[in-house]
């Protein structure tokens, strides 16, 4: 297996969604917001139970970066995508390799003997999702799995990188230590904020990992919290939020940064270290709202979209409209998730 390689290599926390719709009383009572992600504390560990005692759920594999794998492996060639994490030795370890395969992307998990494989809960109401998630083993990863024989020969082979935010909260090592390889080597480095919690709670992780970051990509609630953060005049004014993480310093200098943020179904905004003045501002074709099923993935499938589009070579206005179509397609359908049979979007 080990002789394989895959351009593109992604790790994050691998997690089960446990998916439920109607969920006004749940944020209520476990006091969520409606389109938020949280870790969970204390008072809500008794969720998990209360969701599969009390409600119709749906199982779906989730964890961002592992969504956003799937995704770029769905629109790029077989053995392109290769993804890490921690999880348990459990069926929901299993669940996530099956929904892995149908995409074809191939994984190399640690796996901890004992452990449980962290999940997500995710409350629906309307169009929103709100996440809370119990890592478990996700956050048990050592980075020693990245030197191991399984995994070093895929670390050198790839080219592009990808990382949630999420890991921040566990695995600033880890990150730092595949960062720093990929901007020395001149191959690509990118990074999801993920959440406002992560430029809001974990600043000094993300501005460690930073410098060596050639695509940042987030929403427009996590721009709003790094700008928030880091003291910036206007915490609304996307493409001038994009510009203050494009043009902050950067390790490597021979390729310009790149920062795109979403926002839902209004544009998407892109700015490049190269041009940091010149924003672009990409529209989204605004899709039937009797068709939009949930909005659980969709701004991982977006960002599997654009790195599968960046990694087959496509300019990035093409990468940001098969981010777009990835989108579309994943809010029609439950959680994250991507029509079968395959639909070509390169």
């Amino acid at each position: 297996m080990a002789s394989q390689t895959y351009e593109l290599f992604c790790i994050g926390n691998p997690l089960l969604d446990v998916q439920v719709t109607n969920g006004e009383e749940l944020l209520k009572k476990y006091d969520l917001k409606a389109n938020d992600a949280i870790l969970a504390e204390e008072k809500h560990m008794s969720i998990y139970d209360e969701l599969v005692k009390n409600y119709k759920v749906t199982y779906v594999a989730g964890g961002a970066s592992q969504n956003a794998a799937r995704g770029a492996a769905y629109v790029l060639p077989p053995n392109s995508v290769v993804y890490t994490g921690c999880v348990g030795d459990d069926n929901l370890a299993d669940q996530l390799r099956a929904a892995n395969k149908r995409e074809g992307l191939q994984e190399v998990y640690l796996v901890k003997a004992g452990e449980r494989t962290g999940a997500c809960a995710v409350v629906l109401t309307g169009h929103d999702r709100s996440l809370v998630t119990t890592l478990r083993a996700a956050e048990k990863f050592e980075q020693s799995h990245l030197s191991s024989p399984a995994v070093a020969p895929l670390v050198d082979a790839a080219k592009v990188f990808y990382v949630e935010g999420f890991f921040l909260t566990h695995g600033t090592s880890v990150v730092l230590e595949l960062s720093q390889k990929a901007s020395a080597a001149s191959k690509v480095f990118a990074m999801n904020f993920s959440a406002p919690f992560i430029p809001q709670f974990f600043g000094t992780q993300l501005q460690s990992v930073l410098p060596y970051c050639d695509i940042i990509i987030g929403n427009e609630t996590e721009a709003e919290a790094y700008a928030a953060a880091n003291g910036l005049p206007d915490t609304k004014d996307l493409a001038a939020i994009a510009k203050a993480v494009a043009t902050s310093p950067k390790s490597n200098k021979s390729r310009p940064r790149v920062v795109v943020f979403t926002h839902g179904a209004e544009s998407t905004t892109l700015v490049s270290s190269a041009e940091p003045d010149s924003p672009k501002v990409f529209k989204v074709s605004a899709i039937d709202k009797e068709l939009i099923v949930d909005t659980n993935g969709a701004g991982d499938a977006f960002a599997g979209g654009f790195l599968g589009a960046y990694v087959a070579g496509k300019s990035l206005d093409e990468c940001v409209e098969v981010g777009h179509k990835m989108g579309a397609m994943n809010i029609q359908l439950v959680g994250p998730q991507y029509p079968w049979p395959k639909v070509s979007v390169l």
